[in-house]
């Protein structure tokens, strides 16, 4: 089974964003060497709790301290951009890593309503274009804009012997359509996604259109992930994210991840608890075993090719571990039935 991870950068109550940016570092590091496929890191703007509004610049510093690893955006969030600026941004990754580099595009806000305001002007506008800003930035990547066409004669340099490969990312059967009739790779947000996610994917591989001959359609499936040495540990581990995930819904975020002690404290109403509830319905939360045991079913179910991980702790080691216990469990299993 390929693993990968995404990353979204929090920030511990205890750290600073430079200090969760250099662990997002040192976690894609640590994937490197323990055999994830690709690494990701997201978008946020004004995000209490999360570090990174700027994926671009992050896969600079990641791509320069790693060396086989693919890495990626997960998002890139197109409405607040123009398609030549996103290619010429990625074309250069691709050119100063080569074969590495994945463009994950989504349509999500990605903060507050004053954020998309400053990043774009008319957000509501752009998303109602997203199809036709998606196509143009195919375009532009593959350097194929129709003779007829405005753009024909402008190319998104540099031009790179391996192009970024595009992922639609989504949640939703909209999105799965687009990606298939524009024939890109297609990552569900099962994490995230109250939709039917088996049903969505199968749309998506029925109705595939191959952009390039040869292609196929590829689904990662992307899921919230504690793992800990015992089921216990990763439960006490785990409570930091989930207060914080209930803090985030209810606009007490301004702190970061709270500590395991601190989310111990929190005094939960009974709407919190029905909250709270609904989150971990969404989480693999158990030692190596439990884990490996539930990727697999989701991975069957859901006809995924591979499985994006999210682990959000408040300690950083605590989440490289997690990281670190799947894989020895996963690949080392794979290694033994060789």
């Amino acid at each position: 089974m390929r693993l990968s991870i995404l990353d979204q950068s929090p920030i511990p109550s205890n750290q600073t964003p430079q200090d969760a940016l250099n662990w997002s570092m040192k976690l894609a590091h640590a994937g490197e060497a323990l055999g994830y496929t690709r690494y990701w890191i997201a978008e946020h703007h004004d995000l209490s709790g999360l570090a990174c509004p700027a994926p671009e610049v992050m896969l600079g510093y990641i791509g320069a301290n790693t060396n086989r690893i693919r890495i990626g955006s997960g998002a890139v969030l197109l409405p607040h951009y123009r398609p030549f600026k996103v290619a010429e941004i990625f074309n250069t990754l691709a050119t100063l890593f080569p074969n590495r580099i994945d463009l994950g595009i989504g349509r999500a806000p990605g903060g507050s309503a004053e954020a998309m305001t400053a990043l774009s002007g008319n957000f509501i506008k752009n998303v109602g274009n997203f199809p036709s800003l998606l196509r143009d930035l195919l375009h532009f990547l593959d350097d194929d804009f129709p003779t007829d066409s405005e753009y024909s004669k402008l190319s998104a340099s540099p031009i790179p012997e391996n192009p970024p490969i595009p992922w639609l990312l989504g949640t939703g059967k909209k999105s799965a359509i687009l990606a298939a009739e524009n024939g890109v790779p297609y990552t569900f947000g099962y994490f995230m996604s109250d939709e039917d996610g088996a049903a969505i994917i199968k749309e998506y591989i029925n109705r595939f259109k191959p952009r390039k001959e040869g292609q196929k359609p590829q689904v990662i499936l992307t899921v919230n992930v504690i793992c800990a040495e015992t089921t216990e540990k990763a439960e006490e581990v785990a409570l930091s994210f989930l207060i914080w995930s209930l803090k985030m819904e209810k606009g007490e975020s301004q702190q970061g991840v709270p500590s395991i002690s601190v989310a111990q404290q929190y005094k939960l109403t009974e709407k919190d608890k029905e909250t709270l509830e609904k989150v971990r319905q969404k989480i693999i939360i158990g030692n190596p075993q439990e884990v490996k045991q539930k990727l697999y079913e989701l991975k069957t179910r859901y006809e995924a090719d591979e499985v994006m991980i999210n682990t959000i702790t408040y300690l950083p080691e605590d989440r490289i571990q997690s990281y670190e216990l799947i894989a020895k469990e996963v690949f080392s299993d794979e290694n033994r039935l060789k």
